[in-house]
């Protein structure tokens, strides 16, 4: 009888012992349930693997999904549950501002930001047309990307600071002489067509990368020349660059 209260503290032990058991496995699943869920997409790997360090060492931050080009980061958004994109404009099949409409569409509370090179005032207008809250230049990523992120989540706009006052000085100049802010002239369908026509695909590739007929590819791109006033693939592909479409 005195031999029992020896052998009680080994349950005792076991039971300290048990309790932090979960805590190896508990740390991912935590950062998904309350960190903000990223999808990165870019066309260049270096390119994303820098972004990628920028934002996993947040303790908020996680990216969850890559993709290489537009159409990719759509196919992610629908099977990744995500709280926020991070796109590039300049990528292929789909650029940054055309894979925004379409996950505007497949996911509208998935928040959009663009991170890009350009400093320019048509991809911002064109961002913020696309659904993308943020704006964000990659030679300042490593300054603002964060904050943006963190912005996009709290639903509030984000421009980087060097922009805003060339943004206002561009937009009042164009009032002042009477112009309108920039406007999407072609739907999302004729950028699809005049994208791949200027990558150099036939009308038999481009009908069979967008599921529709060879009659419809050049119906859209008789319709593009007409309402561009231009005269041949190469005018096509100026234009494309000009808008952001394609690179140089």
């Amino acid at each position: 009888m005195h031999d029992r209260p020896t052998t009680a503290p080994a349950p005792s032990t076991g039971a300290t012992n048990q309790a932090p058991r979960p805590a190896p496995s508990d740390p991912a699943p935590r950062a998904r349930a309350h960190g903000i869920r990223i999808l990165l997409a870019d066309d260049h790997a270096l390119v994303r693997r820098g972004v990628r360090l920028i934002l996993d060492q947040e303790p908020d931050l996680q990216v969850i999904a890559e993709a290489g080009d537009g159409a990719e980061a759509v196919d992610r958004a629908r099977t990744h549950d995500l709280d926020l994109a991070v796109l590039d404009i300049a990528m292929p099949r789909l650029t940054g501002l055309q894979a925004a409409r379409e996950l505007a569409a497949v996911r509208p509370g998935l928040r959009i930001l663009m991170l890009t090179m350009h400093d320019n005032e048509q991809y911002f207008f064109q961002a913020l047309k696309a659904g993308a809250c943020g704006y964000v230049l990659k030679s300042v990523a490593d300054r603002d990307l964060v904050a943006a992120c963190r912005a996009a989540m709290r639903d509030e706009p984000f421009l980087y600071p060097g922009a805003v006052t060339a943004l206002i000085r561009t937009y009042l100049d164009r009032t002042h002489h009477g112009e309108e802010t920039p406007d999407r002239i072609l739907t999302p369908r004729e950028e699809e067509v005049l994208k791949l026509v200027a990558e150099g695909h036939s009308s038999k590739e481009i009908a069979g990368l967008l599921f529709i007929s060879v009659k419809t590819v050049q119906r859209h791109r008789a319709n593009l020349l007409h309402k561009l006033g231009l005269r041949d693939r190469l005018e096509l592909t100026r234009y494309a660059i000009r808008a952001g479409l394609i690179e140089p």
